[in-house]
């Protein structure tokens, strides 16, 4: 491979002649774990021990985030398994595409808000940041890795082994939901418009 090419990685060894086929595992492994992780709230208890997560959760927080413990621990408490299985069911949902490669750069997106939203209740912020405290939690970090996901397609481009490659072919204004050099609204670059035929 030749960098004169403007080929990402070239020139790089031998992860750099095989990014494209390392970023495919890399989302797809990902995707596996978000399976595990989906299809784990979906264990009896869970949902019953929801609520109790949440109240741990808030257990030692700052005063001003007060309102928003109270306001999640009021939700759990009324209807856990809504909570629980919406969560299950979004992350399994995730894995799907990102096992597929189906519409990425929403997954990308959706995947990075909710891991945010799981970091944010039930891992409360990854706090209380004390002298005890060891971690962030987990949910920060698969918020950041969604959003190297983003960048990687953005640095790579269109993913040839992935549903919407396939969806793309057929009707291009699905790279819109796919692809991160295509915006959601407004024409479609010159590349993704649909080949005009000879008369």
């Amino acid at each position: 491979m030749d960098e004169a090419k403007g080929i990402p990685g070239a020139g790089a060894g031998w992860f750099g002649e095989h990014a494209r086929q390392l970023k495919t595992l890399f989302r797809a492994l990902f995707g596996i774990i978000w399976g595990i992780d989906g299809a784990l709230k979906f264990r009896p208890g869970v949902a019953s021990s929801f609520a109790g997560m949440v109240s741990d959760a808030s257990a030692g927080q700052p005063a001003w985030l007060a309102p928003w413990f109270s306001f999640w621990s009021a939700q759990a408490a009324s209807d856990p398994a809504l909570w629980v299985y919406l969560t299950g069911t979004l992350e399994l949902a995730i894995s799907f595409a990102l096992i597929a490669g189906f519409l990425r750069k929403v997954a990308y997106l959706g995947g990075a808000v909710l891991s945010l939203f799981i970091w944010a209740v039930p891992e409360g912020f990854g706090g209380p940041y004390g002298p005890s405290s060891t971690d962030i939690g987990t949910g920060v970090i698969y918020a950041m890795t969604f959003l190297m996901l983003l960048v990687i397609n953005a640095a790579y481009g269109p993913s040839r082994w992935s549903l919407d490659a396939l969806l793309e072919r057929r009707w291009p204004v699905w790279a819109r939901l796919a692809e991160t050099d295509v915006p959601f609204m407004g024409p479609l670059p010159l590349a993704s418009a649909p080949a005009r035929r000879s008369p």
